[in-house]
């Protein structure tokens, strides 16, 4: 699921730089005004953003500081990968919550953009719970991983260190 919300991710993004184009076209060449592009392109890169935050965290392109994984020893970077990984997972289940609720008030309630293209809300909404989701489960396969020995915390070998 990880990949492919990755493959959604890069198709959100290449979708949003073709509207772009076609809104610079549409204003210059044509002078014609744009209703509906910035608001698509904006709620595009939003969703592509919590879309694909499970790929980046499945391939480990988060930026990350290995400092103190450094110093530790292997045992103590387990403890510290899993702290860590259960309190983001925390987060994580939070976000997806509010965000469920969030979505179902906009759906539930029909509410739509102020701009003149009144696009339905609870589209680019559905975004978070989905996304932050989809993160949920990226971070139970890593917490899996950890403490089955099948995952690195931090990517760091046992003999790697300082």
């Amino acid at each position: 699921m990880s990949r492919v919300s990755g493959v959604v991710s890069t198709l959100l993004i290449l979708v949003s730089i073709l509207v772009v184009c076609q809104m610079i076209f549409v204003r210059t060449v044509l002078g014609e005004s744009s209703i509906w592009q910035t608001e698509f392109v904006t709620f595009g890169l939003i969703a592509a953003t919590f879309v694909g935050a499970p790929y980046i965290l499945m391939t480990h392109g988060h930026v990350n500081v290995d400092l103190l994984p450094l110093y530790l020893s292997h045992a103590a970077r387990i403890r510290l990968a899993l702290f860590a990984s259960i309190m983001a997972l925390g987060f994580c289940v939070l976000v997806t919550w509010n965000g469920a609720h969030w979505w179902l008030e906009a759906f539930e309630g029909g509410h739509v953009t102020s701009s003149m293209w009144r696009a339905r809300l609870w589209i680019p909404y559905l975004a978070v719970p989905v996304g932050m989701g989809l993160l949920c489960l990226q971070y139970v396969a890593d917490i899996l991983c950890l403490l089955t020995g099948r995952g690195l915390p931090f990517g760091l070998k046992p003999e790697d260190g300082i």
